[in-house]
C-alpha cells in the first residue's frame, strides 16, 4: 500500500491514549495493517504502533520471523499483529535492556520491562491471541504497547547515563537504521 511518514517525538498525536478497534477484517483494517507493514519494513523496525503514523487506534504490528539488523544480539520475534491489546506481567522479575525507536531517531536508552509477559488480544480477522512470552519478545510487545498509551521509551528511562546517540553508543551499528 504506502510508507507512511513515522511521527517524531514531540508530535502531540503520540502523546494520546489510542481507541479500540470496533470492527475486524475491514478493507479499511486490511489498509492500515498493510501500511504499517510497509512503513516498519522500509525502516527496518522491531515493531510499528498505528499512532506512530497518526492513526488513534489499538493496532501494534512487531516481528519479523528474520534477523533485524538494529538489533543484532536478539532472538527472531515472529511477525504478529495485535489489535486491542492487554498485557498481563507473569511475575515481577524486570530486566534492563537497550531499546531504540523509530520515533526517536539516532537515540537508545536502557528501559527497564518485564521479563516474562502474558499479551492477548486479536488479529485482523477477530481472531483471539493468547501468548505467553518472555525476553526481547516480551520487550517488543511492550515497547508497541506503550504507545497505544501515549508513552515513549525515554519516559521509562531511570538512568539518563544509560541513554545516548546510537552512533556514541554502538559505534559498529548503522545509526541511520535508528
Amino acid at each position: 500500500m504506502a510508507v507512511r511518514t513515522i511521527l517524531k517525538m514531540g508530535d502531540a498525536r503520540l502523546l494520546r491514549v489510542a481507541q479500540p478497534v470496533a470492527q475486524f477484517n475491514t478493507p479499511d483494517l486490511h489498509a492500515l495493517i498493510q501500511d504499517l507493514e510497509d512503513t516498519m519494513q522500509d525502516a527496518n523496525g522491531a515493531g510499528l504502533a498505528a499512532p506512530q503514523i497518526g492513526v488513534d487506534l489499538q493496532v501494534v504490528i512487531f516481528g519479523s520471523g528474520e534477523f533485524n539488523p538494529r538489533y543484532p544480539d536478539a532472538p527472531v520475534v515472529p511477525r504478529t499483529v495485535l489489535i486491542n491489546p492487554c498485557l498481563t506481567p507473569v511475575g515481577d522479575a524486570l530486566e534492563d535492556g537497550w531499546e531504540g525507536c523509530l520515533s526517536v531517531p539516532g537515540l537508545r536508552g536502557v528501559v527497564p520491562r518485564f521479563q516474562r509477559l502474558r499479551y492477548q488480544g486479536f488479529d485482523t480477522l477477530g481472531q483471539t491471541i493468547d501468548r505467553t512470552v518472555e525476553g526481547f519478545h516480551a520487550r517488543v510487545v511492550q515497547h508497541e504497547c506503550d504507545h497505544l498509551m501515549g508513552t515513549l521509551y525515554p519516559m521509562r528511562v531511570r538512568d539518563f547515563s544509560k541513554f545516548g546517540f546510537t552512533e556514541v553508543l554502538f559505534p559498529g551499528l548503522d545509526s541511520a537504521d535508528d
